[in-house]
């Protein structure tokens, strides 16, 4: 990767020759060196195979310049964006800067480019030299871990010992761990007319997503971790995995109606990052298709709910020191004990939104009474699944995704619901009849469990059963939160959620239907 000097000098040197256009107001240079790490995961104990296969490596590297032409005063000023790959000498700057001319368009709703907030930054050095170095060895080594975890799992498992007819029969009952281990690697640097002082930044995280599988018994399991550092990555999502694929063999179907469920950890933030997140982007607002239309200030869910986007905790896995526009990242309070009270912003969304007169109508309030609620500190430039990207202009992205409780364990949690259902794997999880309605369906595909009488009985059949309900219903209808939230992901997010499990009182399933193919 680039060193963090030569990205600070291309910044320097690019601002210097921009405002020295006669046609540009004012102008930004975004400069960005991304490293991505992925080591595949593929054990299958009945067909012959590596077990850790294909790592590789992806390197980018480029500027982005986003720059405000002049214009006869009659005419709304033109804004441009143009982007230069793998070239971030003065050259590649010019090229960038004639692709934002040749681009640019007349936004009546634009008003500036960021500006200082006021804020001061918080969180410095706080990457890993080892990650942001680490060898192919060490990358392949990581991939075992997690392999290794799972494999020590299933070897040691009473269950599996029972099932299959002898230690060597366990690899006919057909153990599967697929997944993979990513590291990210994240320089970059920022300069404008507004704020010409280049700032910089760097940030690293090594995180894994695993499923594995008993084929024989249609039972599947999931895993996730995720760290800052390298010496903090375990082999606990390898583990995870393993434990939940064998604790789901002879599940069971449900029927249609309504439950008290359990949402596990990675239903939490499929939910969250599917529906109530997106619902909570300033962008959505301004477009009024957010669920939560009008109720800034308001009650929307339970008091026992509580949302935070912090990206300024050092060692949560998200956490960064700058957004993307150059501003400083904080801590924001989007939901408190159930009432509505901030929105995940960038400047461009935060200025729109004040200048638009039917700003009231959707946000419930005057902008200029809750200026607290439209910071920008979520302006990124999250793309392809990984890494902070010289040709993507900022959008809005969480960083870290808390979720605060007060009960004490997931025991205790089931207690609290009595019967019910534990479901710990959702997939496809999307609004339906549009986001604003806050309706939503997704199926359960694994790590769930019927709760009786306060206690985990047996596993739930996966791909058996949906849900159809609404987010008003489910935040509204919650019950408790534990107070430990573990990182979870979601393939090609960048926010990372601290998810808990969090019950909620009644909660909507329908079966899904059996059929048997006849065959003439």
């Amino acid at each position: 990767m680039l060193p963090l000097s030569q990205l600070n000098k291309a910044v320097t040197d690019g601002l210097a020759f921009l405002q020295g256009q006669e046609d540009v107001e004012e102008a930004e240079v975004f400069v960005a060196a991304n490293g991505i790490l992925h080591t595949r995961l593929n054990y299958t104990s009945h067909i012959p195979c590596n077990g850790v296969e294909e790592p590789k490596s992806i390197d980018n590297f480029g500027v982005g310049v986003q720059a405000v032409f002049r214009q006869p005063s009659a005419e709304v000023r033109r804004i441009g964006f143009g982007s230069e790959t793998s070239d971030i000498s003065p050259e590649g700057v010019k090229s960038a800067l004639e692709k934002a001319r040749k681009g640019a368009v007349a936004d009546p709703e634009f008003e500036s480019l960021a500006r200082p907030t006021g804020e001061e930054r918080q969180l410095t050095t706080y990457h890993d030299p080892k990650l942001m170095e680490i060898a192919d060895e060490d990358l392949v080594d990581a991939g075992w871990r997690v392999v290794n975890g799972a494999l020590r799992v299933f070897q040691t498992s009473e269950t599996l010992a029972n099932i299959a007819a002898s230690p060597d029969g366990l690899r006919d009952l057909g153990l599967i761990i697929g997944g993979d281990v990513t590291i990210l690697q994240e320089r970059m640097a920022i300069g404008s007319s507004a704020m010409p002082k280049v700032q910089t930044d760097e940030s690293t995280l090594v995180m894994s997503f695993i499923t594995s599988m008993v084929e024989r018994e249609a039972a599947k399991g999931s895993g996730y971790g995720a760290a800052t550092h390298l010496d903090a990555f375990s082999d606990e999502a390898g583990r995870q995995a393993a434990q939940n694929a064998v604790r789901s063999i002879g599940g069971v179907r449900l029927a249609t109606g309504e439950y008290r469920v359990i949402f596990g950890r990675q239903a939490v933030m499929d939910i969250l990052d599917n529906i109530v997140l997106p619902g909570l982007s300033l962008g959505t607002f301004y477009a009024a298709s957010s669920p939560f239309h009008g109720k800034l200030g308001k009650q929307v869910a339970s008091s026992k709910f509580t949302l935070v986007d912090d990206g300024v905790n050092r060692g949560l896995v998200g956490a960064k020191g700058l957004t993307c526009e150059g501003l400083p990242t904080g801590r924001t309070v989007l939901i408190e004990n159930g009432v509505l009270r901030a929105t995940l912003a960038n400047h461009y969304e935060a200025q729109r939104i004040r200048r638009d007169p039917r700003a009231k109508e959707k946000l419930g309030v005057d902008p200029k009474e809750m200026p607290q609620a439209f910071v920008p500190r979520n302006g990124f430039r999250f793309a392809r699944g990984g890494g902070r990207h010289f040709d993507a202009q900022p959008g809005i992205h969480a960083t870290n995704v808390l979720v605060p409780g007060e009960v004490g364990s997931l025991e205790e949690l089931a207690r609290l619901v009595g019967d019910g259902l534990y479901v710990g794997r959702i997939w496809y999880t999307y609004p339906v009849n549009g986001l604003r309605a806050g309706d939503f369906t997704s199926t359960i595909i694994g790590d769930s469990f019927v709760i009786r009488d306060g206690k985990f009985a047996e596993p739930v059949k996966a791909n058996t059963v949906r849900i159809n309900d609404s987010v008003h219903n489910v935040l509204n209808g919650v019950l408790g939160v534990t107070r430990e939230g573990k990182p979870t992901l979601v393939w090609a997010a960048d926010e990372i959620v601290y998810a808990p499990e969090i019950a909620v009182e009644k909660v909507r399933l329908q079966a899904i239907a059996e059929y048997m193919e006849t065959v003439y």
